[in-house]
């Protein structure tokens, strides 16, 4: 099989085992999503969850963020670790928002990155899950998955992504990424993969 049939093989074995594919990070609006991807950097989603809602309670929009300091913002995500850092990126991207966005996240890749803290795979999560446009979030699952499958042999994401984005149908590509997470922490472990109960297991390289 080539990495294309490989590709879309993938795509279909993954959408009937994992028919809903959803971010597990719960949001209302597109800030939310992005803070929430920011503050999931070396951090569960679950324990996001846990934190955001007081947060964005406290903090309903872009000027309220903006309008804060750095130590107020960090009172509300110390458990997500790495909370100075965050919360430095939070309020500075938000401050860009309302100055250089007229308080609207940016729907475009370009755009997105230049916001502090945001890079390619959050940007491309805003744009897939809220805007819906073709994207590939890759994650450590995207990357795992997508090597063992025998889609490339590479370690930097964004030549990852760049890879993806020729083999994946480009309305399937966000949706897949997600499948891919909800796989890899179900099946594909890194350390113990489970190659038996493994729905790609008859094309993938790994199981060859």
């Amino acid at each position: 099989m080539t990495e294309k049939q490989i590709a879309l093989s993938a795509v279909e074995a993954l959408k009937k085992e994992y028919p809903d594919a959803i971010c597990t990070l719960v949001y209302d609006d597109p800030l939310q999503l992005l803070i929430a991807t920011r503050l999931a950097a070396q951090c569960t989603d679950a324990r996001v969850n846990m934190v955001t809602p007081e947060l964005f309670g406290r903090f309903p929009d872009a000027q309220s963020f903006a309008d804060s300091t750095e130590e107020e913002v960090a009172r509300y995500i110390k458990s997500c670790g790495l909370y100075k850092t965050k919360s430095r990126d939070i309020v500075a991207l938000c401050r860009m928002i309302v100055e250089r966005y007229d308080s609207r996240v940016p729907d475009t890749l370009d755009e997105l990155i230049k916001l502090p803290g945001i890079g390619r795979k959050t940007a491309n999560l805003v744009m897939g899950d809220v805007y819906g446009k073709p994207a590939v979030v890759v994650d450590t699952h995207c990357i795992r998955l997508t090597k063992r499958l025998g889609l490339h042999e590479l370690k930097d994401a964004k030549k990852i992504e760049l890879v993806l984005r020729e083999l994946l149908p480009p309305e399937e590509s966000n949706d897949f990424c997600h499948r891919l997470v909800l796989h890899g922490r179900a099946v594909c472990d890194a350390r113990k993969p489970r190659c038996e109960s493994c729905c790609m297991s008859s094309f993938c390289k790994k199981n060859i």
